[in-house]
């Protein structure tokens, strides 16, 4: 049984698969971006009306506020900028520390032989398919003997090496040709100059998928920051929300727009990123 080949249709078979793929590459778009959707125009009702009539793509120019928005930025009984000012910094200084360290882990594995090379690669794979549940307890009271619990170190020491970083790093390595390293230590370069000068900035594509992950991990994060952290100005975005919610009331319209605004910036970064994260999922995948 011959397979099937794009080649092999006609001009007109071409173009109605094209168009047909189009729409259904267009239905799914619309079918993902439709709980973002509905929680945008929801955000931009009064409460009364989304308390009476719930979540719905219904909008009016009678239920049309901004009133949600504008007590998010100005209210006094949260702290909403502290905790984006707090996820921001934890994001980035994260994100950058994870991609270089675990680059370099990956670089290794996938550029030197060392003795032990296989089992402790097959140890990064197992941490992989550990559930993060089985790990926190464990993980949690390294964080207090060492006594980084209530600081940002707490948060992001046990992810700085991220297995699935460093797996993807050394796929992606490994489709590099290796006389490129051998070229520098002919031209006298150190072997961290050889990282640093030749292979980081071939590494771009793969920084930039990897670093949308990581950032969206560490944006995201809620349970471990919840272990860690004590003190609430100190809090991140996503358990500054959740204390919004308790026994005696709920601020659900205050909720609704702080997770609009929570979105934003992790769609910006993909968008800005989206060429290399393409190019970089691809290239790490062509070679196991």
């Amino acid at each position: 049984m011959s397979k099937f080949s794009f080649s092999r249709l006609k001009p007109g078979e071409h173009r109605i698969t094209g168009v047909l793929l189009v729409l259904f590459f267009t239905a799914l778009g619309v079918i993902v971006l439709l709980p973002f959707i509905s929680i945008v125009v929801t955000s931009l009702k009064d409460s009364g009306m989304v308390i009476r009539n719930g979540f719905n793509l219904n909008i009016s120019a009678e239920t049309f506020t901004l009133e949600n928005y504008k007590y998010l930025f100005t209210g006094g009984d949260h702290n909403y900028f502290i905790w984006f000012r707090n996820s921001i910094f934890l994001t980035v200084v994260q994100t950058a520390l994870t991609l270089f360290i675990s680059s370099w882990v990956g670089y290794g594995f996938a550029f030197y032989e060392f003795k032990g090379k296989t089992l402790i690669f097959i140890c990064v794979l197992i941490v992989m398919m550990i559930p993060f549940e089985i790990l926190m307890l464990p993980m949690y009271r390294e964080i207090i003997a060492m006594k980084l619990n209530n600081t940002y170190l707490g948060i992001m020491l046990p992810f700085l090496a991220h297995p699935i970083a460093i797996f993807f790093f050394r796929q992606f390595l490994q489709s590099i040709p290796k006389e490129i390293v051998d070229a520098g230590r002919i031209d006298g370069c150190s072997e961290y100059g050889i990282f640093l000068r030749l292979i980081m900035p071939i590494m771009k594509p793969a920084f930039a998928a990897m670093g949308i992950y990581i950032g969206m991990m560490s944006w995201n994060n809620f349970i471990w920051p919840l272990l860690v952290l004590t003190d609430t100005k100190m809090f991140t975005l996503p358990i500054g929300l959740t204390s919004l919610m308790g026994p005696y009331g709920n601020n659900y319209m205050l909720l609704i727009s702080g997770a609009v605004m929570t979105i934003l910036p992790i769609m910006v970064l993909f968008f800005i990123a989206q060429r290399f994260f393409i190019e970089g999922m691809s290239t790490g995948s062509v070679k196991g």
